[in-house]
């Protein structure tokens, strides 16, 4: 029984020391960190102090650039000043002078034939070309107009090229070549008593003519139209025949 006394006395005093130990270090760890309100308190030192910093450096900022906010200067006006200033439509036209004699006419003649001279060479190669097409394209609808209000079938048929194709708008093909031309206007133009076409609106850009047109038929007296319509039509024409024809309904 001896030993084991012995042996828990140890085991006692070991405890006692290693407790002991314990608190000593706690002990130290305490007083070394510093509390909540110390670090709270040495937080707002620093922040003040940075704060101090900013001011002391936006003062002397401020004491070595004076800063002036901009002037608005309104704009003077002068009223007594009479306007000058180009507007476009209140600039007024002067009247034309008309010639006094001969000479001042053939002058006058000759300032407008270089006028229109010059205006001729502004225009580039590319814009004569087109102008010139157009022409000759009016030159043919206007042929054929006046041959399909005649109900001149040979004269109708001058004008078209021996492939003409017919489209219903966008891509529908309603016949093709002259054959089916003769077929389908030789025998309108010997069934009706009058025809006659005249263009509401004309649009003429190089090889194409678009014409929004009015169509008068008499079917049983020439004097007597009983039918009325309008038709948009749009010819293409190439060396001096109508290769295609476009009707939109």
């Amino acid at each position: 029984m001896k030993p084991l006394s012995i042996i828990l006395a140890s085991l006692a005093t070991t405890v006692a020391l290693i407790t002991y130990a314990a608190d000593q270090t706690e002990s130290e760890q305490k007083k070394a960190q510093p509390t909540q309100a110390e670090q709270v308190n040495t937080e707002s030192k620093i922040v003040e102090e940075q704060q101090s910093v900013a001011e002391t450096k936006t003062e002397d900022k401020l004491n070595t650039l004076e800063y002036k906010e901009p002037e608005l200067k309104k704009p003077v006006i002068d009223n007594t000043k009479p306007d000058d200033s180009k507007v476009l439509g209140n600039e007024q036209s002067k009247p034309a002078v008309k010639p006094k004699n001969k000479i001042e006419k053939a002058v006058a003649v000759a300032e407008a034939e270089k006028a229109v001279t010059q205006a001729k060479e502004a225009l580039t190669v590319k814009q004569q070309t087109k102008a010139k097409q157009s022409r000759e394209s009016l030159a043919v609808v206007e042929q054929l107009i006046k041959a399909y209000n005649a109900r001149n079938i040979e004269e109708f048929l001058r004008v078209y090229d021996e492939d003409v194709e017919f489209y219903i708008f966008p891509n529908e093909l309603l016949f093709k070549g002259k054959e089916k031309l003769i077929a389908r206007y030789g025998l309108m133009f010997k069934k009706l008593k009058c025809i006659h076409s005249s263009p509401i609106k004309r649009i003429v850009h190089g090889d194409i003519v678009i014409d929004h047109e009015l169509s008068e038929t008499c079917s049983t007296d020439e004097n007597v139209i009983d039918k009325r319509s309008e038709l948009i039509s749009s010819y293409q024409i190439k060396d001096g025949k109508i290769v295609r024809v476009l009707f939109f309904r």
